[in-house]
């Protein structure tokens, strides 16, 4: 079975640097934001959710019992990217930007306002699950809406680099939530912090959000979505046409992404985890070795980008997954040690590797859509790879790290979804024109998937 890519066409008219500047700072700013909320419950679990929403529980099963509402999140990530797919391959790019953004936000406030068990039973676990739920569905769509929001408005030599700036948010958005995890942990005594402190990055998300709303107010449609609303020809029902003539494509950009979700939850949740309570590393301490290497993956971010808009979208993505191959075992290694230096080191290795195929892939998949589908395609597939490499690692790497010898089943297990993720990014094609058009020639372009012959017709 063989994959092709569709071309995304440029965009016709005044698309020049300045726009493209204000249009990329507008999807990084919303990315940003909308992974400031997923992740604050993500260290929150890490650090404090287990013994306040499940006490009856012994400390390992309340943080796997934390891991499981953080997953719950990753599980509603694929509905909320098929709706708001929907709601962006019939109605725009742009109303998906701003739903989203208000839908997470609206429940990340509502975390921070949640009691604990003690104050109001089993009502508080369930309320988390059901706020966590709304988390992931609103994250959901905001990833699909923000990469083509500068997808289809930048020019084709330059379109991996402007796609990157929506996934330098989730660096962004790491880094402002732990921070004010890391100064609020930091000022707090244990009891302050546990009784409201935590609480208090989950309230900020209410002005972040109306932040983030007031910077796209004024963002533009896409050209690619007006030329199919002129045309009329937006799908139906893109979900239905995604599963029925994509299926295979749709599986293997899910099982290709699962590595780079398994690698950074390893590192920014569960090893943090691991860190605190059972090598009984400062909070803070880890807290700092942590942003480091996500530092350092977003400022490594664009570069990665400018080498997959010169040499291909697949071969970085290739060499990342093998990079995450070699390195789970000495990742493990270094944890182990609870030094913070080789910490900080194992860490950042393991997220450089992780970004060279995350930077790259804001481009990568809506080129492997055609126009009429891609809002759904691909924000589904990238979703698909969240649930199968994010929504389990924290649960499942914690259960296997149980024991006082070093985690070594850890290690294997990333380094199996690494090897999973490799054979599906071998099986996928080079999309970048500049690559894939010399190599390929314009009958590799015009051959696609079954049912997808449209996918090579620019719009």
């Amino acid at each position: 079975m063989r994959h092709h890519p569709s071309p995304l066409p440029s965009p016709t008219g005044g698309g020049g640097p300045p726009s493209m500047l204000r249009l990329a700072s507008a999807a990084l700013a919303g990315t940003a934001i909308e992974f400031y909320d997923f992740f604050v419950y993500g260290t929150a679990a890490a650090l404090v959710l287990g013994p306040l929403f499940f006490p009856s529980f012994s400390p390992l099963a309340g943080t796997l019992a934390a891991f499981a509402t953080f997953g719950v999140g990753f599980l509603a990530r694929p509905l909320g990217s098929a709706v708001f797919g929907h709601i962006g391959d019939r109605y725009g790019r742009r109303p998906v930007l701003l739903g989203s953004l208000l839908l997470t936000g609206l429940a990340t406030v509502a975390v921070g306002c949640v009691p604990s068990y003690a104050s109001i039973g089993i009502a508080a676990p369930l309320l988390l699950v059901l706020l966590r739920f709304v988390q992931g569905f609103g994250l959901g769509g905001e990833w699909g809406g923000a990469v083509l929001l500068t997808a289809e408005h930048a020019p084709q030599d330059r379109r991996g680099l402007w796609s990157s700036f929506p996934q330098i948010g989730p660096a962004v958005g790491f880094l402002a939530a732990n921070g004010l995890m890391l100064a609020l942990s930091g000022s707090l005594s244990d009891a302050q912090f546990a009784a409201w402190g935590w609480r208090v990055p989950f309230w900020a998300a209410g002005l972040l959000a109306l932040a983030g709303l007031w910077l796209r107010r004024s963002v533009e449609e896409t050209p690619q979505f007006r030329a199919l609303a002129e045309t009329g020809r937006r799908a139906e029902a893109p979900l239905t046409e995604v599963v029925r003539g994509h299926w295979r494509l749709l599986l293997l950009t899910g099982g290709a992404l699962a590595v780079a979700y398994a690698v950074f939850y390893a590192v920014t949740t569960w090893a943090l985890a691991y860190a605190t309570t059972t090598l009984r590393v400062d909070r803070t301490v880890m807290l700092a070795c942590v942003m480091v290497a996500v530092l350092v993956m977003g400022l490594a971010t664009p570069v990665m980008a400018v080498l997959g808009d010169r040499w291909g979208r697949r071969p970085l993505c290739l060499a990342g997954c093998a990079a995450s191959l070699l390195w789970m075992g000495p990742f493990v290694a270094l944890l182990r040690t609870a030094d913070p230096l080789l910490i900080t080191l194992g860490c950042t290795v393991a997220l450089l590797g992780m970004v060279a195929m995350f930077a790259v892939v804001g481009a990568y998949l809506p080129e492997l859509y055609a126009p009429r589908i891609r809002c759904t395609g691909a924000a589904v597939g990238y979703n698909l790879g969240g649930v199968l490499g994010g929504a389990l690692t924290p649960v499942v790497a914690t259960a296997l790290a149980d024991g006082s010898g070093p985690p070594w089943a850890v290690a294997v297990y990333l380094t199996a979804i690494a090897l999973v993720s490799l054979g599906c990014f071998a099986l996928l094609p080079e999309t970048n024109p500049a690559v894939a058009g010399p190599r390929g020639g314009a009958g590799a372009v015009a051959r696609t998937e079954t049912g997808a012959a449209e996918a090579a017709a620019p719009v």
